[in-house]
């Protein structure tokens, strides 16, 4: 047991002194620093069901093939492609410090990693995939620094679910650089600001998307946290700036985004749970549904302008026996597209119903089966759908 132990920590102590650039590197602190790590691996195996185009392959493999992307679901496509993936991307690990500083404080610091989403690496021999940085924060009195999720999230409604998120289409759902402070239920933070913009093809209706980083004002949240007998809640509110150089001359026009989103779930005595959520907002763009809508859009005046839109998830959470359960999952985004947004190919709407089955035989060890269905749709009205069937296997540690 030392041994193991003494192990896990050096290991440990190695991947974050590469990593954390010396998170804590004073040698005379009044206590030494207590390391840790944790993490779980985690295989998928999913058959998907693109009904209306191709979902790529090589190097234009859809990403979407790795989770469950809103925004990536082929719309207008002539006949369906089946494709079989299995990938073991989602593996996690959290590396974990901290310790006692002079002044008699505590210092905590975690660094988080995954293998998702990154280009590098394929699948015709090896198929090795690089890490990505997750989360890195320190929390010091009642700050937390670095990169984390958003303020504007609420972490508790996330279902569990065989896919990465789940109800992907109408939650708030962000990772960012920020400085946040909490005091009882209220918390409060300033977060990194990025805009997205929607730039519209007059001629084809086509819709690409510009990322700026253009903004001076970084994005403002707040939220409450409660509770009330069986049922926790969380209210948030969002302010942000949203900036473009439309003309290119380096004088950016901004606009204004703004937005609230309330989460709450409630636990019932035998174990069950329902879990529910929802958003709406002018401008909020990319924390709703993995950046499906835009935060604004530029007009056929060539101003910006905020894009109105709308989330909701639903999630039931049913206990079988003590080892296995079930989820329904239910989640919609949507947005009102304006101006000559309308009759483009913009997003109008897309959603997603899943249903699975876990078991665990141990806390530690979790199988698990789901059958998905999303639906995109545009402002062209061409739709599309995909089917899929999806399994995994996840060892805690």
């Amino acid at each position: 047991m030392l041994q193991k132990t003494l192990t896990k920590s050096l290991v440990a102590s190695a991947v974050l002194a590469s990593l954390a650039g010396g998170l804590a590197t004073n040698a005379h602190a009044a206590e030494g620093p207590e390391w840790s790590f944790s993490g779980y691996v985690k295989l998928d195996a999913m058959i998907s069901d693109y009904g209306d185009g191709s979902a790529g392959s090589g190097t234009d493999k859809n990403i979407g093939r790795q989770f469950y992307i809103p925004s990536l679901t082929p719309v207008g496509g002539q006949g369906d492609d089946q494709v079989t993936d299995f990938h073991a991307r989602q593996s996690r690990f959290f590396f974990d410090v901290k310790q006692q500083l002079e002044n008699g404080e505590d210092i905590s610091g975690r660094i988080e990693i995954d293998f998702l989403t990154v280009p590098s690496g394929d699948e015709r021999i090896t198929n090795s995939y690089a890490p990505r940085l997750r989360q890195a924060y320190l929390t010091y009195k009642n700050w937390m620094i670095g990169q984390a999720w958003s303020n504007f999230q609420d972490l508790s409604i996330l279902p569990e679910s065989v896919d990465f998120v789940g109800a992907t289409d109408g939650m708030v759902f962000m990772r960012q650089p920020q400085v946040r402070y909490s005091s009882g239920a209220w918390s409060f933070s300033i977060e990194n600001p990025e805009t997205t913009v929607s730039l519209v093809d007059p001629v084809s209706g086509g819709v690409s998307r510009a990322a700026t980083g253009e903004g001076i004002m970084p994005d403002f949240t707040a939220k409450y946290k409660g509770a009330s007998g069986n049922l926790s809640y969380s209210v948030a509110g969002l302010v942000r700036q949203l900036a473009y150089d439309i003309d290119s001359d380096g004088s950016d026009e901004t606009a204004t985004g703004y937005g609230v989103t309330l989460g709450g779930k409630f636990a019932f005595d035998n174990g069950n749970d329902i879990r529910a959520s929802f958003t709406a907002g002018s401008g909020i763009g990319r924390y709703l549904g993995l950046n499906t809508f835009n935060g604004a859009y530029v007009d056929q005046n060539n101003s910006l302008e905020t894009l109105d839109v709308m989330g909701v998830t639903f999630a039931y959470r049913h206990n079988w026996t003590d080892k296995t359960r079930s989820n329904i999952v239910y989640s919609r985004g949507w947005a009102d597209n304006t101006d000559n947004l309308e009759g483009s190919l913009a997003t109008e709407f897309t959603q997603r119903i899943g249903f699975n089955v876990m078991h665990s035989v141990d806390k530690k060890l979790t199988f698990g089966g789901e059958l998905s269905l999303a639906q995109r749709e545009n402002e062209s009205d061409q739709e599309g759908d995909l089917t899929r069937l999806q399994f995994m296997a996840m060892y805690s540690f």
